[in-house]
Protein backbone atom coordinates (compact mmCIF):
# COMPACT_ATOMS: atom_id res chain seq x y z
CA UNK A 1 0.00 0.00 0.00
CA UNK A 2 1.38 3.40 -0.90
CA UNK A 3 1.82 6.13 1.64
CA UNK A 4 -0.83 8.26 -0.12
CA UNK A 5 -3.40 5.47 0.06
CA UNK A 6 -2.77 5.15 3.80
CA UNK A 7 -3.13 8.93 4.23
CA UNK A 8 -6.40 8.89 2.28
CA UNK A 9 -7.74 6.04 4.42
CA UNK A 10 -6.75 7.83 7.63
CA UNK A 11 -8.48 11.05 6.57
CA UNK A 12 -11.62 9.10 5.70
CA UNK A 13 -11.48 7.24 9.03
CA UNK A 14 -11.09 10.52 10.92
CA UNK A 15 -14.01 12.03 9.02
CA UNK A 16 -16.23 9.13 10.07
CA UNK A 17 -19.33 7.94 8.30
CA UNK A 18 -18.07 4.68 6.79
CA UNK A 19 -18.51 1.91 9.33
CA UNK A 20 -19.97 4.23 11.94
CA UNK A 21 -21.97 7.41 12.14
CA UNK A 22 -20.08 10.68 11.81
CA UNK A 23 -20.03 13.43 14.41
CA UNK A 24 -22.25 15.85 12.49
CA UNK A 25 -25.02 13.27 12.03
CA UNK A 26 -24.88 12.35 15.71
CA UNK A 27 -25.50 15.91 16.92
CA UNK A 28 -27.73 17.07 14.05
CA UNK A 29 -31.12 18.24 15.28
CA UNK A 30 -30.44 17.63 18.97
CA UNK A 31 -32.88 19.93 20.77
CA UNK A 32 -31.15 22.54 22.93
CA UNK A 33 -33.19 21.56 25.99
CA UNK A 34 -31.78 18.01 25.85
CA UNK A 35 -28.09 18.98 25.64
CA UNK A 36 -27.72 18.92 29.42
CA UNK A 37 -30.16 16.10 30.13
CA UNK A 38 -28.90 12.83 31.56
CA UNK A 39 -30.69 9.52 31.22
CA UNK A 40 -30.91 7.49 34.42
CA UNK A 41 -29.14 4.50 32.87
CA UNK A 42 -26.34 6.45 31.20
CA UNK A 43 -23.43 8.28 32.73
CA UNK A 44 -23.14 11.50 30.72
CA UNK A 45 -25.10 14.28 29.06
CA UNK A 46 -24.64 15.29 25.43
CA UNK A 47 -22.81 18.42 26.61
CA UNK A 48 -20.39 16.39 28.70
CA UNK A 49 -19.72 14.04 25.79
CA UNK A 50 -19.26 16.89 23.32
CA UNK A 51 -16.85 18.72 25.59
CA UNK A 52 -14.94 15.52 26.35
CA UNK A 53 -14.63 14.83 22.63
CA UNK A 54 -13.38 18.36 22.02
CA UNK A 55 -10.94 18.43 24.93
CA UNK A 56 -9.46 14.99 24.32
CA UNK A 57 -9.13 15.57 20.58
CA UNK A 58 -7.42 18.92 21.22
CA UNK A 59 -5.01 17.24 23.63
CA UNK A 60 -4.05 14.57 21.08
CA UNK A 61 -3.67 17.18 18.32
CA UNK A 62 -1.56 19.42 20.56
CA UNK A 63 0.63 16.48 21.58
CA UNK A 64 1.04 15.53 17.91
CA UNK A 65 2.47 18.87 16.80
CA UNK A 66 3.67 20.87 19.81
CA UNK A 67 7.24 20.32 21.05
CA UNK A 68 6.30 22.27 24.19
CA UNK A 69 3.32 20.00 24.90
CA UNK A 70 2.20 19.82 28.52
CA UNK A 71 -0.42 17.18 29.34
CA UNK A 72 -3.70 18.29 30.89
CA UNK A 73 -4.64 16.90 34.30
CA UNK A 74 -6.66 13.70 34.10
CA UNK A 75 -9.65 13.58 34.50
CA UNK A 76 -10.37 17.18 35.50
CA UNK A 77 -9.17 18.82 32.29
CA UNK A 78 -10.95 16.32 30.03
CA UNK A 79 -14.54 16.82 31.18
CA UNK A 80 -16.68 19.94 31.65
CA UNK A 81 -17.61 21.09 35.12
CA UNK A 82 -21.32 21.34 34.29
CA UNK A 83 -23.87 18.87 32.94
CA UNK A 84 -25.35 21.44 30.57
CA UNK A 85 -23.82 24.09 28.34
CA UNK A 86 -24.04 27.59 29.85
CA UNK A 87 -25.85 28.75 26.70
CA UNK A 88 -26.41 27.92 23.03
CA UNK A 89 -23.31 29.87 22.01
CA UNK A 90 -21.14 27.65 24.21
CA UNK A 91 -22.54 24.56 22.49
CA UNK A 92 -21.97 26.10 19.06
CA UNK A 93 -18.40 27.15 19.90
CA UNK A 94 -17.58 23.67 21.18
CA UNK A 95 -18.99 22.05 18.02
CA UNK A 96 -17.02 24.41 15.79
CA UNK A 97 -13.79 23.92 17.73
CA UNK A 98 -14.21 20.15 17.53
CA UNK A 99 -14.66 20.43 13.75
CA UNK A 100 -11.63 22.73 13.36
CA UNK A 101 -9.38 20.44 15.38
CA UNK A 102 -10.61 17.36 13.52
CA UNK A 103 -9.82 19.12 10.23
CA UNK A 104 -6.38 20.03 11.59
CA UNK A 105 -5.70 16.36 12.38
CA UNK A 106 -6.90 15.38 8.91
CA UNK A 107 -4.60 18.02 7.42
CA UNK A 108 -1.68 16.78 9.52
CA UNK A 109 -2.01 13.17 8.34
CA UNK A 110 -2.81 14.26 4.79
CA UNK A 111 0.34 16.40 4.53
CA UNK A 112 3.03 14.43 2.70
CA UNK A 113 5.66 16.27 4.77
CA UNK A 114 4.32 14.54 7.90
CA UNK A 115 6.17 11.31 8.63
CA UNK A 116 3.40 9.06 9.88
CA UNK A 117 5.85 6.50 11.26
CA UNK A 118 8.47 8.64 13.00
CA UNK A 119 8.43 8.67 16.77
CA UNK A 120 7.20 12.00 18.11
CA UNK A 121 10.38 13.43 19.72
CA UNK A 122 8.65 14.65 22.90
CA UNK A 123 6.66 11.43 23.31
CA UNK A 124 7.37 7.95 24.54
CA UNK A 125 7.31 6.10 21.24
CA UNK A 126 4.05 7.46 19.81
CA UNK A 127 3.76 8.27 16.11
CA UNK A 128 1.39 10.51 14.15
CA UNK A 129 -0.14 7.33 12.73
CA UNK A 130 -0.89 6.09 16.24
CA UNK A 131 -2.29 9.47 17.32
CA UNK A 132 -4.57 9.69 14.26
CA UNK A 133 -5.91 6.19 14.96
CA UNK A 134 -6.40 7.16 18.60
CA UNK A 135 -8.46 10.23 17.61
CA UNK A 136 -10.59 8.17 15.22
CA UNK A 137 -11.17 5.41 17.79
CA UNK A 138 -11.91 7.78 20.66
CA UNK A 139 -14.26 9.91 18.57
CA UNK A 140 -16.16 6.87 17.25
CA UNK A 141 -16.67 5.55 20.79
CA UNK A 142 -18.07 8.79 22.19
CA UNK A 143 -20.11 9.66 19.09
CA UNK A 144 -21.75 6.27 19.64
CA UNK A 145 -22.49 7.30 23.22
CA UNK A 146 -24.20 10.47 21.97
CA UNK A 147 -26.42 8.37 19.71
CA UNK A 148 -27.22 5.96 22.56
CA UNK A 149 -28.10 8.90 24.81
CA UNK A 150 -30.35 10.38 22.14
CA UNK A 151 -32.05 7.02 21.68
CA UNK A 152 -32.63 6.72 25.43
CA UNK A 153 -34.04 10.26 25.57
CA UNK A 154 -36.34 9.59 22.61
CA UNK A 155 -34.56 12.20 20.49
CA UNK A 156 -33.09 10.03 17.74
CA UNK A 157 -34.28 9.53 14.22
CA UNK A 158 -31.87 7.27 12.33
CA UNK A 159 -30.56 8.88 9.14
CA UNK A 160 -32.03 7.59 5.92
CA UNK A 161 -29.93 5.02 4.11
CA UNK A 162 -28.44 6.19 0.80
Amino acid sequence: MSDQILRDHLVKLLRGGSAHLGFDKAIEGLPADLRGMKHQELQHTAWQLLEHLRLAQWDILDFSRNPDYAPPKWPDDYWPETAAPPDDDSWDRSVEQFRRDLKAMQDLVGDTKTDLYAKIPWGEGQTILREALLVADHNAYHVGQIVSLRQALGAWQPPALP
